[in-house]
C-alpha cells in the first residue's frame, strides 16, 4: 500500500506539472501573446517590367543652338531694340551702337571712288596716246626718218603710261575695297539675330561702352539668344554602360522643375569617347531628344534632369515590387496570419519591379516593406489596410546593372 500511494502521488505531480506547462503555453499564446506586427503587402500581379540604365550624375537641359553674341567692334550702345523674353527672327536688329564716325568713314570711302575712276581714265588716255605716237614713230623709223634714240624715248613714254594705267586700276580696286570695308565696319554697329530664338539675357544698357573680346579671352556677351526648338537633355552615363547604350533607344526623362511628370524621348547621340576628367567616376555623355517638341520648348536650359534609357521591355508578366526581395531571391508571404519565407525565380528586374518566373502565384500577398527587424519568417502579422485613395503606381522603369 505505501508503494502504491507513492506512485499515485508522483503521477499526480506529473499531471499537475504538465497542466501548468500547458496553461503557461496557452496563456502565452492567448492572453500574453505579443500583438501581431503590421506589414505592408502587395498582391502578385501581372504588368510591365523594364530594364533601364540611369545617369550616374545629374543631367542638364541644354540648347543645341545657343548664341552668346558679343560685339565685333567697340562702341557706345545707343538703342536696345529687344529685351529679355522677346522672340526674334533671323536678321532682326537686337542692339545698335553709335555709328557717326564709321558713317563718316563710309562717305569718305564712297567719295574716293569717283576720284580713283577719274585717275584711271586719265592714265589710260595717256597710255593710249603714247601707244599711237609710238606706232607712228616706228613707221617713220622704218624709213630712216627718225633716229633710234627718239624711238627709245617714245617706247619708254608708252611703257611708263601703261604702268601708270595699271597702277590707276589698282588704286580704283583699293578704293572700292576701302568702301566695302567701311560698309562692313558700319554694319558691325548693329547686332542682329543669327537665328530665330528667344532672348535669354541682355547684358548692356543704353549709354554703356562695349568692346570686342581680345585674343584668347572671352568678354561677357551682349546678348544671350536661345533657340527653343533645339532643346535636348545631356546626361552622363556610367562608363560600364558604354556597350549597352546606342542611338534610338527609348528614354524616360524627368525634370526637377516638373515634379511628378515623365517625358518620353530617344537617344539622339552617344559620345564617341569616355570623359575621364575624374579618374574614379568616368562618364559617357548621351544626348536625348524628347518625342514632343512642344514639351521641349517649355524646358529651361540649365535645369537639372534625369534620363533612364530603356534597354528591354516585357509586358504582361508576373511581377512584384523590388522592395519585397530578400537576399538570395526570397520573399515573405503572409499565410494564415504568419510570415512564410518563399524562394522565387526571377527574370528581368529593376529598381521598382522584378519579374517572377516561378515560386509565386497571382494574387499572393508579399511583404513589400522590410525595414522593421521584427519582420522575419515565422512572425505573426496582419496586413496594413490600403487607403482607398492611394493610386496604383504606374512607373515601370528603374536602374539595372
Amino acid at each position: 500500500m505505501p508503494a502504491e500511494s507513492g506512485l499515485s502521488r508522483k503521477a499526480i505531480y506529473g499531471i499537475v506539472f504538465l497542466a501548468l506547462v500547458l496553461l503557461i503555453v496557452l496563456l502565452r499564446m492567448t492572453v500574453f501573446a505579443p500583438e501581431p506586427i503590421e506589414v505592408r503587402i502587395e498582391p502578385v500581379q501581372r504588368g510591365l517590367v523594364q530594364a533601364t540604365l540611369t545617369n550616374s550624375k545629374a543631367g542638364t537641359v541644354e540648347a543645341r543652338r545657343r548664341s552668346r553674341i558679343a560685339a565685333e567692334i567697340g562702341g557706345r550702345v545707343v538703342e536696345i531694340v529687344h529685351r529679355e523674353g522677346a522672340q526674334v527672327k533671323t536678321g532682326e536688329i537686337l542692339v545698335r551702337l553709335a555709328e557717326e564716325s564709321l558713317r563718316a568713314k563710309l562717305e569718305q570711302a564712297r567719295e574716293g571712288i569717283p576720284v580713283a575712276e577719274a585717275r584711271l581714265e586719265d592714265a589710260c588716255l595717256r597710255r593710249d596716246r603714247a601707244r599711237r605716237e609710238l606706232d607712228r614713230t616706228r613707221r617713220l623709223a622704218e624709213q630712216n626718218v627718225i633716229s633710234e634714240d627718239r624711238l627709245d624715248a617714245l617706247q619708254y613714254s608708252f611703257d611708263s603710261a601703261r604702268v601708270a594705267c595699271e597702277s590707276a586700276k589698282a588704286e580704283l580696286g583699293a578704293a572700292r575695297a576701302s568702301l566695302r570695308a567701311a560698309q562692313s565696319e558700319l554694319a558691325k554697329t548693329t547686332i542682329v539675330a543669327p537665328f530665330d530664338g528667344i532672348i535669354a539675357e541682355v547684358n548692356v544698357e543704353v549709354g554703356e561702352w562695349v568692346t570686342p573680346s581680345p585674343p584668347l579671352l572671352t568678354s561677357p556677351p551682349v546678348i544671350d539668344l536661345i533657340d527653343p526648338t533645339s532643346i535636348y537633355i545631356s546626361a552622363p552615363m556610367d562608363e560600364v554602360d558604354a556597350g549597352a547604350v546606342r542611338p534610338g533607344l527609348p528614354v524616360e526623362v524627368t525634370v526637377d522643375s516638373r515634379p511628378g511628370e515623365t517625358f518620353p524621348g530617344r537617344v539622339a547621340r552617344v559620345a564617341p569617347y569616355v570623359l575621364d576628367t575624374e579618374a574614379q567616376n568616368r562618364t559617357l555623355e548621351i544626348e536625348v531628344a524628347l518625342d514632343d517638341p512642344a514639351v521641349s520648348e517649355t524646358l529651361l536650359p540649365g535645369t537639372s534632369a534625369d534620363a533612364e534609357v530603356v534597354l528591354e521591355t516585357r509586358e504582361d508578366v508576373l511581377r512584384i515590387p523590388t522592395s519585397a526581395l530578400l537576399r538570395s531571391e526570397k520573399v515573405l508571404v503572409l499565410e494564415a496570419g504568419r510570415l512564410v519565407e518563399r524562394r522565387v525565380e526571377l527574370g528581368l528586374r529593376n529598381w521598382q519591379y522584378a519579374e517572377v518566373r516561378g515560386g509565386l502565384e497571382p494574387g499572393e500577398p508579399v511583404v513589400v516593406a522590410l525595414d522593421d527587424k521584427e519582420i522575419v519568417a515565422g512572425a505573426r502579422a496582419v496586413a496594413l489596410p490600403v487607403p482607398e485613395s492611394a493610386p496604383e503606381s504606374s512607373a515601370e522603369s528603374g536602374a539595372v546593372r
